[in-house]
């Protein structure tokens, strides 16, 4: 029988944005914002927060949550996700939430959660939206990703993607989001590979599965929750927050 829980990687050091998971949006810390999120999801058995510094570790017992320390050597956030696995080996399935996504769908984390449990054929997992605005395309920040015609990934990057030199009508492009899938073998496999070229040029860690060969099966979802990358992102969400209706 499947048993899914979400583990959000949450590390302090960010090059863009030192101390981000607890940088306040409307009175509420990033990393609590969205725990609060996977924890409204049913489909989940447990959500953990896997850090790699005390101080988010004190932040998470003070809202409620159950948050685990890991090593800072980690190189990216499903290598952390992965050791902090191994405190739930009845767990067969995991779903990665990126601590920075403060709007995140419960319905998509089910909808991940429920794909990854009913298809023992899917390893890995992860999601998109349509990005209908051109000049997010040109945006570092914004993770662009390109599908084949089954829905796996064929790419992502921070670049344009694909370069449009003939636009094609109607063909969006897609924003990837912080939101992952995996089975333990998969996840298993994933770290066992090392950090790949693509993945440190690119400093995209999706890029590590796509260069060892592995599928990345992709929901198209209309769920558009932005990511917090910078402190100027922090602070639209702030503004988005507390507009007034």
């Amino acid at each position: 029988m499947s048993r899914v829980i979400a583990i959000i990687p949450a590390r302090y050091g960010s090059t863009r944005f030192p101390g981000k998971p607890l940088h306040l949006i409307a009175g509420q810390s990033l990393i609590e914002r969205t725990w609060r999120r996977c924890i409204a999801c049913p489909d989940l058995a447990r959500v953990i927060i896997a850090t790699d510094d005390q101080r988010i570790m004190d932040a998470a017992a003070s809202f409620g949550a159950e948050a685990v320390l890991t090593s800072p050597d980690h190189p990216s956030g499903t290598d952390r996700l992965a050791e902090a696995a191994t405190h739930d080996p009845t767990a067969t399935h995991f779903i990665n939430v990126q601590g920075d996504e403060p709007l995140i769908s419960p319905a998509l984390i089910g909808e991940l959660a429920a794909r990854l449990a009913a298809d023992d054929r899917i390893g890995m997992i992860t999601a998109v939206h349509p990005l209908h605005d051109p000049s997010l395309q040109h945006d570092p920040n914004i993770v662009k990703a390109v599908l084949d015609h089954t829905g796996r990934a064929l790419y992502f990057s921070r670049s344009p993607l694909p370069y449009p030199r003939n636009p094609q009508p109607g063909f969006p492009g897609y924003r990837h989001m912080g939101l992952y899938g995996y089975s333990r073998a998969f996840l298993n496999q994933f770290v066992a590979w090392p950090p790949s070229p693509l993945e440190l040029t690119e400093g995209l860690e999706q890029l590590r599965a796509l260069e060892n060969g592995a599928a990345i099966h992709c929901v198209i979802t209309s769920h558009d929750s932005p990511g917090i990358d910078t402190p100027e992102q922090a602070a639209a969400m702030e503004a988005l927050l507390t507009r007034k209706p």
